[in-house]
């Protein structure tokens, strides 16, 4: 499967999922599957050289996976939009404003947040995060002069209600490499990645949206040569259940609709994990769900 139909196949599930969702962030707004494919086709294939500036109007409802340029002009009261981020594994996201013509006094706001929301459920979450909730909010009519706003792992979001016709703001997205990557979702299906804490005292997650095999390749835990590791389950919107396993099994198919490699330093050793990660093919999907992997992935 080509790479830029991955990446297409993943974020149309995103962004449907978001539609679908409760969450007060999202506004019901009238984007159809034609209109979500076209924009994916446009925004993934796009190819511009380094020195060329990406513009283009950012919509209400949007994902943006490239740097550039993103201009928002209300043709409407449009009270409840939200703009996803995502980059490579190995990169953080940069926000930059320019020129913004919001009205603050009457409830007009841009809020940057360090992650995703999705259904009111947020990635990373307050148990993996570095920052408290409310340290991962930033507020352009409360912060005054906000130029620009770095996220701590690939991705990022930005809320904001806008209610005079005309007002408008305009928006740089930036990627920056991130040595030592931690907390990411995964753009596509497959792929294989290295997970590395360097003696830090925090906890790093990798999420994949889909049913996967997983195949740890390389392990390096403290001093320990037997030890656990935790792979997460859950349900569509991030509610995590945790499955302990010993590494003596170092192949695993998780036919959940999301499934996290998460681990845990005590900040006294260099820890790392190397994996890769594929699809499940349609019948083995099958045969797990034959064996009540439903009831396994939804039960705590």
């Amino acid at each position: 499967m080509e790479r830029t139909f991955r990446q297409q196949l993943f974020f149309l599930v995103l962004c449907l999922s978001v539609l679908k969702g409760d969450s007060r962030y999202i506004e019901d707004n009238e984007i159809s599957r034609e209109d979500l494919y076209s924009f994916l086709n446009s925004e993934l294939k796009r190819g511009l050289p380094e020195e060329l500036i990406y513009h283009r109007p950012l919509r209400c409802l949007d994902m943006i996976a490239v740097e550039g340029q993103f201009t928002f002009t209300a043709e409407r009261p449009q009270l409840n939009c939200a703009a996803f981020f995502i980059a490579e594994p190995d990169e953080v996201i940069s926000v930059d404003f320019g020129s913004v013509d919001i009205d603050c006094q009457g409830g007009d706001f841009i809020k940057v947040f360090d992650g995703w929301v999705m259904k009111g459920e947020k990635f990373p979450s307050s148990q993996d995060h570095p920052l408290p909730v409310y340290e991962r909010y930033v507020d352009y009519c409360s912060s005054g002069s906000l130029r620009a706003v770095r996220s701590s792992q690939n991705v990022a979001m930005v809320f904001f209600r806008i209610h005079n016709a005309g007002s408008s703001f305009t928006l740089t997205m930036k990627k920056l490499i991130n040595p030592f990557p931690c907390n990411i979702i995964s753009q596509t299906p497959e792929g294989s990645f290295t997970m590395v804490i360097p003696q830090q005292h925090r906890n790093c997650s990798f999420s994949i949206i889909y049913p996967v095999e997983i195949q740890i390749s390389e392990f390096s835990l403290g001093h320990r040569s037997s030890f656990p590791k935790v792979i997460r389950r859950s349900l569509p919107s991030f509610h995590m259940i945790e499955i302990l396993v010993e590494l003596k099994s170092t192949n695993m198919k998780i036919g959940c609709d999301n499934t996290v490699v998460r681990m845990i330093s005590s900040g006294k050793f260099v820890n790392r994990v190397s994996f890769s990660y594929q699809s499940l093919d349609p019948q083995e999907l099958q045969r797990l769900k034959q064996n009540s992997v439903e009831d396994f992935c939804f039960n705590d």
